[in-house]
């Protein structure tokens, strides 16, 4: 026969889990954000190191 009663570590571990849920519910736009300015930050870091190596290049043909 089962039985409707849970022990507190199973409550507490369904708590948990709820405020993880509640919190990436509310938090999908915020990682969208966060997401897209990693990616951009990734786009601009190999930018700057594409311009770095044309300088490099630059500064062995001139030597």
């Amino acid at each position: 026969m089962a039985t409707a009663t849970s022990t507190v570590s199973e409550r507490e571990c369904q708590a948990t889990w709820t405020q993880h849920l509640n919190k990436s519910y509310y938090q999908d736009d915020q990682q969208a954000k966060l997401m897209n300015l990693q990616a951009e930050v990734d786009s601009l870091l190999e930018q700057l190191q594409n311009l770095k190596e044309q300088r490099l290049a630059a500064t062995n043909q001139e030597g």
